[in-house]
């Protein structure tokens, strides 16, 4: 699996399939029952794969499919990789707070510096969250790669179901 971007930490992909989206969705749907090694649920046209929890770690992704109908007899594939929800917005919420915090204390330096006081610490401080921020870039790229053979794993048994469909 080639990713555009090595930047990025959550993969997409989109590809188109020679069938209806109802008909897609049914065929997941259907493997909730009978899958055993993942988890797999629908909400309209929405697909989510996941690991069970027993096998679950902190950075176990799970694939997020969108599947749009484009015609009557033809659909979008639309894909996420990425961790679970929760994660992410944990994730995302320390990402906020390191970049409010760097923003507020380069205020308050640059307000004491035209001030003519002391912004030493103010500037250590926004300097040290940037450092942080770098910090939790980096953790979610060693986040990624501890799940890209579950990645692997979630990519293939989406190929394997829609290949035993048609």
């Amino acid at each position: 699996m080639a990713l555009p971007n090595d930047i990025v930490l959550r993969p997409r992909f989109k590809f188109e399939i020679n069938s209806s989206n109802e008909t897609i969705l049914k065929v997941f749907e259907g493997m909730n029952t009978s899958e055993k090694e993942f988890i797999v649920s629908r909400i309209d046209d929405h697909v989510f794969i996941k690991f069970p929890k027993k096998e679950q770690h902190f950075w176990s992704p799970q694939l997020h499919l969108e599947i749009n109908e484009e015609t009557s007899h033809k659909a979008i594939v639309h894909g996420l990789f990425g961790p679970s929800p929760t994660v992410w917005t944990m994730f995302m919420f320390f990402h906020f707070i390191v970049a409010a915090l760097c923003l507020g204390f380069g205020v308050w330096a640059y307000t004491n510096a035209n001030l003519g006081n002391d912004y030493a610490i103010q500037l250590f401080a926004s300097l040290f969250m940037i450092i942080l921020w770098f910090i939790l870039y980096f953790a979610g790229r060693l986040g990624r790669a501890k799940g890209k053979p579950e990645m692997h794993r979630l990519n293939n048994f989406m190929k394997e179901t829609l290949s035993a469909y048609r």
